[in-house]
């Protein structure tokens, strides 16, 4: 494992994500779609996401979803630093009788909530989730869904945004991450197409901890929440 340390409780810090990244070998790695979300995904295990590897199906969890799910790495990076999956499991991934596939597989991977693949689907997952909850008067738990600027194009996210605006579905908070991805962008900038169907919003550095985390935890009652991370590809 290099030069990794992990702190008493067996979990690993920020600082060791990038040894645990560079065990994932191959051509898919889609690095800098990974990157790109490296520190919101940290933030969100670290310090927002009322979650327990030792029991990832708890009811009373919040769920994250990664709607971005073509650059894996950092998500798994993060999930094997907070004992979700064991960190020798990373020098396998992508194998074939791996369960860490080039997208997030729900059935196969400890404390991951849905499987991804085809882009803009994710979203509505969320918001079908989050009534999920509403109707069981379960009023606790959050919904983030972490989706990309250039996913937004696709059309099943309009209608989900559209819906939990109309819903006020205050449970979920979506994180856009915006590099600079998207073909055509959205005038106004992104949060403005949120905020006109009912969102609050924010709008933040991508790298900065403590931005994302104020962001994330902001009070918005009666409504979702955007948060949009600005982050450059590297």
């Amino acid at each position: 494992m290099g030069n990794m340390t992990s702190s008493e409780n067996g979990e690993y810090s920020y600082e060791d994500l990038g040894h645990l990244m560079t065990l994932m070998t191959g051509d898919e790695k889609h690095s800098y779609s990974a990157t790109s979300t490296l520190d919101v995904v940290w933030t969100l295990y670290d310090s927002v996401l009322n979650v327990d590897h030792e029991r990832p199906d708890d009811p009373d969890r919040d769920r994250f979803l990664l709607s971005k799910g073509h650059g894996p790495m950092a998500y798994y990076a993060v999930l094997a630093a907070k004992k979700f999956i064991p960190a020798d499991m990373l020098s396998d991934w992508g194998s074939y009788d791996s369960p860490l596939g080039y997208h997030p597989d729900g059935a196969l991977i400890r404390g991951v909530e849905i499987g991804t693949g085809s882009l803009g689907h994710g979203l509505p997952i969320a918001v079908g989730m989050t009534l999920g909850l509403r109707i069981k008067k379960m009023r606790t738990p959050g919904v983030f869904c972490l989706v990309g600027d250039a996913e937004l194009d696709e059309g099943s996210n309009h209608e989900a945004i559209a819906l939990a605006g109309r819903l006020g579905l205050e449970q979920l908070t979506v994180i856009v991450i915006e590099n600079g991805s998207a073909s055509h962008g959205w005038p106004g900038g992104i949060a403005s197409r949120f905020e006109i169907e009912g969102w609050s919003s924010a709008t933040v550095n991508g790298r900065d901890h403590e931005d994302i985390k104020s962001a994330l935890t902001q009070r918005h009652p009666g409504v979702p929440h955007v948060v949009v991370a600005q982050v450059e590809k590297k």
